[in-house]
């Protein structure tokens, strides 16, 4: 696609930043925030946790269960999603799809799974199903579908071309090359990938008990309905510590298969080359010896190593969940009549409410997004390590962030919730902390990836470190803070939109009541205003991605 004229393209982006900057000051006034419930927030949820604290450790029992629940749902759940998105993504893909038609359908059915949250797909399944974990394992492999199949059609769609051209000028089938070429140039992103998702799927999964679709987030919302705030704080501190060592696990798992290298000088460095370069003399011997099979290398035992633990871990949760694989099949009508008794929507009965609930879920999400974004700035700086010389310091900045994003963005809006009342300004405050931690580590990533010729050429005419900042380092990572920020903007008000189910404000608040009273037409109703906020967003992300990129 070719890029618009200069002067289109700047004008294009100040009409943007206008709207942007107009559509937050609308919020902050729409949901009457200030300075004083600002920081009285953060004030109010210290003095819950104090209150809290020491926790409570005796449901330990429930809580593990409930735990353990919560990561078996996760691991079927994305285990489902990989299998629906494999196909799909070969069909959805410019280069393997086998006409517009299929083309168009796959596009629209990744599209559709990724603009409807999990936490509603959750909340329409234990509708249909009944409370349980099968109704969190249906939400999470549709909603994952959206990022999966996404994520695979792109690796797809980049995939060589030379290879696959290659084995069909010696007459090979259309589909037999694409598994001959593609596919194994794809595998690694496809792994990396799939762990990403199951990282994600563990934190959400962690909240869709509030909905009674299973796992710990039932047992975090029965203790504080009852007030007992350290049982809360124990199932919450759990939660965490699963969370965050799920995330460093499967980070290193990701920086090994796909080729991210997390090493730094130093000793992990020089392991990292000494394997490449022993992986490297198998190769060259395999293709000296015409060996029929390629060689173990590192990278092929750990793809082995993880294929037989995932497939253990899979029969565990299967048989240790209880979930009745072939019986589930036949829900599946159930799940259908329950989809088709939202239409016609109902946009009547809510009136008002709808819309009001509507510009709560804008609201919330642009304020989120733009107090996430002032206080990622300076942490994002903080964390990268070409910016700080320090070790400590981005150590230790790295370090905080990953604690605060082992909380799922839901768990700490309960918190905020108990400890302000119910209203949008407590679910606001919850995505400001989300949103922070979430994109000073993209922001952290932005600057490190900046050339270092730019700032050695300012560095050597005499300017200070500030200077070189604003001048080599913020110019090049500018384009990526914007796409951040609209991405940011895109998650928040997907996350906005569900907020009101645990009292946080939104739109979330008439999806739950319709829910309790089967107003299932008014729940239809909500869910396509849901899907088409998210999907314009997505268009008017996608769009100033283009023009900045």
């Amino acid at each position: 696609m070719p890029k618009p004229p200069r002067r289109w393209q700047t004008f294009a982006l100040l009409i943007i930043f206008v709207s942007y900057v107009a559509a937050t000051v609308w919020s902050w006034t729409f949901i009457d925030m200030t300075l004083t419930t600002l920081f009285g927030g953060f004030s109010d949820l210290w003095n819950l946790i104090t209150y809290m604290l020491p926790p409570n450790f005796d449901n330990l029992p429930t809580v593990i269960e409930a735990t353990i629940e919560t990561v078996w749902m996760a691991l079927i759940g994305t285990f489902v999603s990989v299998l629906l998105s494999v196909p799909l993504a070969f069909l959805a893909a410019r280069n393997t799809t086998p006409n517009s038609v299929v083309f168009a359908i796959g596009r629209a059915i990744i599209t559709l799974a990724r603009a409807i949250p999990t936490l509603v797909l959750a909340a329409v399944f234990t509708l249909a199903l009944g409370i349980g974990p099968l109704a969190g394992i249906l939400a999470l492999a549709l909603h994952s579908i959206g990022m999966i199949g996404k994520l695979f059609t792109e690796a797809v769609e980049n995939s060589e071309e030379y290879s696959r051209e290659a084995v069909l000028s010696t007459g090979g089938g259309k589909w037999k090359t694409v598994v001959a070429t593609i596919v194994p140039q794809v595998t690694p992103a496809f792994i990396g990938t799939a762990l990403y998702r199951l990282d994600i799927n563990l934190r959400e999964s962690a909240v869709l008990g509030f909905v009674g679709a299973g796992g710990v987030g039932f047992v975090i919302q029965t203790e504080l309905r009852g007030l007992d705030y350290q049982r809360a704080i124990s199932a919450v501190s759990v939660i965490f510590v699963v969370i965050t060592i799920i995330e460093i696990v499967s980070t290193r798992l990701r920086a090994s298969i796909i080729g991210d290298s997390l090493a730094k000088p130093g000793r992990v460095t020089e392991r990292s080359k000494k394997r490449e370069a022993k992986d490297q003399r198998m190769i060259i011997d395999a293709v000296t010896t015409r060996q029929l099979t390629p060689p173990m290398t590192y990278e092929r035992k750990l793809r082995a190593m993880m294929g037989i633990t995932f497939l253990v871990l899979l029969v565990t949760a299967i048989i240790t969940i209880e979930m009745p694989v072939i019986s589930s099949f036949g829900l599946l009508d159930d799940v259908w009549r329950s989809i088709l008794r939202l239409f016609p929507p109902d946009f009547e009965t809510a009136g008002a409410d709808l819309w009001r609930g509507i510009a709560e879920t804008l609201a919330i999400g642009f304020i989120a997004t733009t107090l996430g974004l002032l206080i990622s700035l300076p942490l994002g700086i903080l964390s990268a390590r070409n910016i700080m010389a320090k070790k400590f310091v981005y150590s230790t900045t790295r370090l905080f962030m990953l604690g605060l994003r082992g909380l799922p963005e839901l768990v700490v809006a309960v918190l905020f919730v108990s400890a302000m009342g119910l209203g949008p300004v407590p679910g606001t405050l919850a995505l400001t902390v989300g949103t922070a931690t979430f994109m000073a580590k993209l922001i952290g990533d932005a600057l490190e990836e900046v050339s270092s010729a730019p700032r050695e050429a300012v560095f050597a005419t005499g300017a200070s470190g500030i200077q070189e900042f604003f001048s080599a380092v913020l110019p090049q990572a500018l384009p990526n803070l914007v796409s951040q920020t609209l991405y940011m903007l895109d998650v928040n008000l997907r996350s906005s939109t569900v907020l009101g189910i645990i009292g946080g404000g939104g739109i979330g608040f008439l999806l739950l009541s319709a829910l309790r009273v089967l107003e299932e037409q008014t729940v239809g109703a909500i869910i396509i205003v849901i899907f088409v906020i998210v999907y314009a967003i997505e268009l008017l992300g996608s769009f100033v991605r283009w023009i900045v990129e």
